[in-house]
């Protein structure tokens, strides 16, 4: 028989799952076996194998009924799903809802978010690879899929994973929301079905999946310690910071958290700021009480004055973009991993030496200063915001380094806005940045052994 006829037999008999090598030429053909954050490793949770050639028969008869559904409103849910990686809508949703959160609330949440979200990814590009399925239109060339096939194997979704990750923890967090978050996991997991770019199977997988992985990560944050009540106490010591009349203290005990790089929050612990009656601490009021704010600067306090989980997610997903890791979701979810763990256990260490020193505003020392932003709920060494800022500005200069200048002017303004506006004393923004670089070294040091740029 000859040879030619032999493979094309051989072609038409294969399930449409075939097995073949992996194609250097797709999207980060190593990811699966990059280090994970909560799994032990992206093989952990490996789904069962894709149907065989019967099943995906059906399921592809099942793609050809999809296409007469596809009007104007089904074309939009697919655009608005297929819109950049795919945890950008949901990175979208979670900053909304996270900006209502205090700010160690907010960082927690966009870390254990970030953090599932990369895991699953993972754990896809493992099952993907492992099992080499082919996209339906490949199989079925009479399909006809709105959008191009991602250049990457077809099961399991990868949106889908994403989706019932993102989903999964969303509605941990905001337990209220939990049936309309279910809903846009579904409708994710529908246009890449009305697209006619993966089979059935390939998101119901993906979905389950997802969960699969945010279910490990929510093990991880029932544990975290961010459950515990305060018991009320503060120093008894003069000089020492308190809340507002009508108000609480915010993190009391956020700096005990449990922490993704670090060993604990207080490992990178700053000494203590001047003592509230000494001359180095009246310099530093006199400092704040001299500074002539003006227009602009009243413009960069209030620029910056929002949550910082919400501007620097923000400036990742343009960077994400703007070094075109958009089209690689392996790539995509380890940059808001890694900027969302480096917030978070700045935010930790942040607060372990808030709470530990309970050192006060500038206005609680001279009662006569005004303020540009309101008063924070939380002691003032260091500036919660420069911590931050600290830490992501070191990992996302890594990660982008073209704009590692940029990075770092950003951060450095921020930290003087907050002096300059009247809530913090220029040390609190200076300890912030420094310790904030530390966790973001920390955090670059581990990106470096993830294997990610190994391939």
């Amino acid at each position: 028989m000859p040879v030619l006829l032999v493979a094309v037999m051989l072609a038409a008999s294969s399930p449409a799952h075939a097995w073949q090598q992996p194609d250097a030429s797709l999207i980060e053909p190593g990811a699966g076996t990059w280090k994970t954050w909560v799994l032990a490793s992206g093989a952990a949770v490996r789904p069962a194998p894709p149907p065989d050639q019967g099943p995906t028969q059906t399921e592809l008869a099942q793609l050809h009924d999809l296409e007469s559904q596809r009007d104007a409103a089904a074309l939009d849910q697919i655009a608005y799903w297929d819109t950049a990686d795919p945890a950008y809508r949901w990175n979208q949703m979670a900053e909304t809802r996270f900006s209502q959160l205090t700010a160690p609330a907010g960082q927690r949440g966009m870390a254990l978010l970030s953090v599932a979200i990369y895991d699953a990814t993972i754990a896809t590009w493992d099952a993907k690879f492992a099992y080499t399925r082919s996209h339906p239109s490949d199989a079925d060339p009479t399909l006809h899929p709105v959008l191009a096939n991602p250049a990457t194997w077809s099961y399991p979704s990868e949106r889908a994973v994403v989706a019932g990750a993102a989903s999964s923890i969303l509605a941990y967090l905001f337990p209220d929301d939990q049936a309309a978050l279910t809903s846009a996991a579904e409708q994710a997991g529908q246009s890449r079905l009305l697209a006619g770019v993966e089979y059935p199977s390939d998101v119901a997988a993906g979905l389950a999946l997802g969960r699969s992985v945010a279910a490990r990560t929510i093990d991880w944050a029932n544990s975290d310690g961010s459950a515990a009540v305060w018991d009320g106490t503060m120093p008894n010591t003069p000089g020492h910071w308190t809340p507002d009349p009508g108000t609480q203290p915010v993190g009391p005990l956020a700096g005990t958290w449990k922490t993704w790089v670090l060993t604990s929050g207080n490992q990178l612990r700053p000494g203590p700021p001047p003592a509230f009656d000494s001359g180095e601490e009246s310099a530093q009021l006199a400092q704040v009480r001299d500074f002539s704010r003006t227009f602009a600067s009243n413009y960069v306090a209030f620029k910056w004055s929002p949550q910082s989980v919400v501007d620097w997610m923000d400036q990742v997903r343009q960077s994400v973009f703007e070094y075109r890791l958009d089209n690689d979701p392996p790539m995509a979810s380890r940059a808001y991993a890694l900027l969302a763990v480096a917030g978070y256990d700045a935010m930790v260490a942040c607060f372990d030496a808030k709470y530990t020193y309970w050192a006060p505003r500038p206005y609680q020392l001279d009662p006569n200063l005004t303020t540009v932003l309101p008063h924070y709920p939380h002691p003032s060494y260091p500036s919660a915001h420069a911590c931050t800022a600290g830490a992501v500005t070191e990992v996302e200069s890594a990660l982008f380094p073209r704009d590692a200048r940029s990075f770092a002017a950003q951060a450095q303004e921020l930290a003087d806005s907050r002096w300059q506006a009247g809530i913090h004393f220029p040390i609190d923004t200076s300890v912030g940045l420094e310790l904030g670089r530390s966790v973001g070294q920390l955090v670059v040091a581990r990106s470096r052994t993830d294997g990610a740029g190994s391939q």
